[in-house]
């Protein structure tokens, strides 16, 4: 919470990207960091949130894209991000919070996912470590880390983003595979990602960004898509106390991830890459 409030404090201003206007902001700085946030109401503005299900179309999502770029850019210069946004951390060490549920997945609800999910849950509780490291790799920025389907909204056309708490400093590349995985619908993602890719790229370049080569960045994009497993690791117990609401937007979240694992090969991807 205390980093969110400091993102809509400081950054959130200087940026082109849509976020909700926050009201109001205070904080405390102190071991407790306790805060206060007033923030737009969207449905007041019009704007709309997916239940799960619903996606923003490609266009959409190639503008979502041009607007993360804009920050990215921004963030990549060392000194800029000291000066500008000193406060934003690296990543914490793992815990052990997303292997555990991921192992009580594969107790208990093995028949409900796939080989290839099931095979990356598997992987990331044995090298979490080694996993994490390696999507932290890449050029560094400001990012939002984690731009799913639920932390979106639709204000007529143009997409937001909302839940800036875990904002931290890693490769740009991550937001991008998450918007591309866990935003578009499956056969959207199938039949644009390479194109979306692509224009991110040019975008970034037309910014004064430094040049990622698209095959790193597809690369890279099948790599990040591992961490659709780790990231699913509440979805995979299937709580019995889980709402209708939170079972649809579950089951859509669980289905892109699993979607995005199997069909980028994201396990020979880490063969390949980092011989795990």
């Amino acid at each position: 919470g205390l980093r969110e409030a400091r993102f809509y404090e400081a950054l959130a201003p200087k940026l082109s990207l849509r976020t909700p206007r926050a009201q109001v902001v205070r904080y405390e700085e102190d071991e407790g960091g306790a805060f206060v946030l007033l923030l737009e109401d969207l449905n007041a503005s019009g704007c709309t949130v997916s239940s799960g299900p619903e996606s923003p179309s490609p266009s959409a999502a190639a503008r979502a894209l041009e607007d993360l770029a804009g920050m990215h850019v921004r963030f990549e210069d060392p000194a800029v991000r000291r000066r500008e946004a000193g406060w934003v951390p690296e990543p914490d060490p793992p815990s052990d919070y997303g292997a555990v549920r991921l192992q009580e997945g594969l107790d208990r609800h093995r028949e409900k996912l796939t080989d290839a999910f099931a095979e990356m849950a598997a992987l990331y509780i044995e090298k979490q470590a080694e996993l994490h490291a390696l999507w932290r790799a890449g050029p560094q920025t400001v990012i939002h880390r984690a731009a799913h389907i639920g932390n979106l909204f639709d204000d007529n056309g143009v997409t937001g983003f909302l839940d800036w708490g875990l904002v931290v400093v890693s490769t740009p590349l991550r937001d991008v595979s998450y918007v591309l995985c866990m935003c578009l619908s499956v056969a959207d993602r199938r039949q644009h990602e390479r194109d979306l890719i692509q224009h991110y790229l040019e975008v970034r370049k037309s910014l004064g960004g430094s040049a990622i080569p698209f095959e790193e960045a597809w690369q890279t994009h099948r790599v990040q898509a591992a961490y659709l497993a780790p990231a699913s690791c509440q979805i995979v117990t299937f709580p019995e106390d889980a709402t209708e609401r939170r079972k649809r937007f579950a089951a859509a979240f669980l289905e892109r991830a699993s979607a995005a694992i199997e069909d980028l090969e994201s396990r020979a991807a880490l063969r390949d890459v980092a011989g795990l």
